[in-house]
């Protein structure tokens, strides 16, 4: 006879009052259609409703939905069913529960009754039981050494993978082998009574460090170097002995070559020694050279100073002793031109041009010469005066018409109106120098442009022609004494003009800057700071 039906408000307080998952599941739906508030709780879900509404809300590894059908149908025939189950929850966290079902009929429809709990105890001890056990198989079988498990009479009853490995025979193929079998002979020969010695007084020992070398023979007959340890547990009032194989082939290949490396270290040690003494001794006859030719090398450095004042002093007398002659010549040459002659008058003054033109040059040499000797001794100081530069720049021009070639012409662009306060010789020098080196170094028919201004206190000049240019290699010396670019050299210079003009520029506070291309001409530039109208 059917159950009778329970009052509508004593199902809800069960319902809603059940501390645990209690479900109303109708057959022939094939849904629950009640659930406690708990039991959704517990398979993560928010409410009863969101519960009612998936699809399949109890499912886990070992609950599909043929085992649910399987379940059902029995519950419904055989009668309550009782399991332990694992489950998982909606948000994904598996969930082991002691699942009860049972059937009952209302109002002429089937329903089942599932309640979820905690499994029993029993069976939670059973559980961690398997489960400890396959943690305690995957450590051994996956252990790096050797593990073999023997009886008391030697048998193996348990290998894991690496002492098959170590040994060289197939899973499985150790067990019920004797453990002498992988033993060889010759350390063998006394192994029953050491084994019967273990087993009379067992205690966890490490035979490699009691015992001399030990060594595991493979399935072929070959050795190889090992390391055991020995534990032991009872089973049941029956010994095992627990045999921890550690192969130390590679250590041991380590070892003698570590061993052969420090014996020939100890020989190259000595080797070294020996080299070491010799190098010393030689060593100290070297620096007993060394310091003789110090001494020697002190001495030949001394004769050089000594030599370059000596050399210094020869420019400055040079210059001195053929300054005066050269100057007479000149007075004598120009006297001559006062004298009428017959009609060859215009050939001598062609000629005596040309011995003006040769002494102004061998008199300009001779005053690089000497510029740069006071330069050097100190003896050139700026003398400022009140200069006007245009004026200043057409004497320089004018000093600088000798050496115009055919066609040569000078542009200038000037924008200094006022008087500056500048040393007017050195500026001077400064300039013909410049316009010497632009006339000399360009090609007939060229064209050499000045530019100059004087703003804010500073007087800026440059000078550009369209000569031969200077390679980017050989800029970085042309202030050197001496020098003179590779791209002149076929042209007559003493290599002195751009290292006088620069030193001249320090003694005034100013720079210079030069810009050249080889085949495209020269631009110099030079910046002097000025003074407009000083205290007289």
């Amino acid at each position: 006879m059917p159950s009778p039906p329970l009052p509508a408000a004593i199902a809800r307080t069960l319902f809603e009052q059940a501390p645990d998952f209690l479900g109303l599941y109708a057959v022939a739906r094939s849904r629950f259609v009640r659930v406690s508030p708990a039991g959704a709780r517990l398979l993560g879900f928010g409410s009863e409703a969101e519960f009612l509404a998936a699809e399949v809300p109890l499912a886990g590894p070992a609950l599909t939905a043929a085992d649910w059908v399987q379940l059902t149908a029995a519950a419904l025939h055989t009668g309550p069913q009782e399991l332990d189950v694992e489950l998982i929850t909606h948000d994904g966290h598996p969930l082991i529960v002691h699942l009860t079902m049972s059937s009952f009929q209302a109002e002429n429809t089937d329903y089942l009754l599932v309640r979820l709990g905690q499994p029993g105890r029993l069976q939670q001890a059973e559980r961690a039981l398997a489960q400890s056990v396959r943690r305690f198989e995957a450590v051994v079988a996956n252990a790096t050494i050797g593990i073999i498990v023997c009886d008391r009479a030697g048998l193996i009853v348990s290998a894991n993978q690496m002492a098959h490995q170590q040994f060289a025979y197939p899973e499985g193929e150790l067990l019920q082998l004797s453990i002498d079998q992988l033993v060889p002979r010759a350390a063998g020969r006394h192994h029953e009574q050491l084994r019967e010695s273990f087993n009379t007084q067992p205690a966890v020992r490490s035979m490699g460090a009691h015992r001399g070398d030990l060594a595991g023979q493979r399935r072929d007959g070959s050795v190889f170097p090992v390391e055991v340890s020995l534990s032991y547990f009872t089973l049941d009032d029956e010994l095992f002995v627990v045999s921890y194989v550690f192969d130390i082939s590679a250590k041991r290949t380590a070892d003698q070559a570590l061993q052969a490396e420090r014996q020939r270290v100890e020989a190259l040690n000595t080797e070294l020694e020996q080299k070491v003494a010799d190098r010393t001794q030689a060593l100290l006859s070297t620096l007993a050279q060394l310091e003789q030719r110090q001494s020697e090398l002190a001495q030949a450095l001394a004769a050089e100073q000594e030599l370059g004042e000596l050399k210094s002093r020869f420019v400055s007398m040079a210059s001195h002793e053929f300054r005066t002659p050269l100057t007479a010549v000149l007075t004598s040459a120009s006297l001559i031109e006062k004298y009428p002659a017959a009609e060859q008058q215009d050939k001598r003054v062609r000629h005596l041009e040309r011995i003006r033109t040769s002494v102004t040059h061998l008199n300009d040499i001779l005053e690089e010469f000497l510029s740069v000797g006071r330069i050097e001794e100190g003896k050139v100081e700026a003398r400022p005066a009140r200069i006007y530069f245009p004026t200043l720049l057409h004497e320089a021009i004018i000093d600088a018409q000798g050496l115009r070639k055919a066609g040569q012409v000078i542009e200038q662009h000037i924008d200094c109106s006022g008087p500056l306060w500048l040393d007017p010789s050195l500026l001077r020098k400064i300039l013909v120098n410049l316009l010497s080196n632009a006339l000399k170094y360009s090609a007939e028919n060229t064209t050499v442009t000045v530019r100059a201004n004087s703003h804010d206190g500073l007087l800026t000049l440059s000078v550009q022609d369209q000569g031969v240019g200077i390679s980017p290699e050989d800029q970085g010396h042309l202030f050197e004494r001496f020098f003179r670019a590779r791209s002149v050299t076929n042209v007559p210079g003493t290599g002195l003009g751009l290292y006088i003009i620069a030193r001249y520029l320090e003694l005034l506070g100013g720079t210079i800057a030069l810009q050249s291309a080889l085949g495209q001409g020269t631009t110099v530039t030079i910046t002097v700071p000025y003074e407009n109208h000083p205290a007289d």
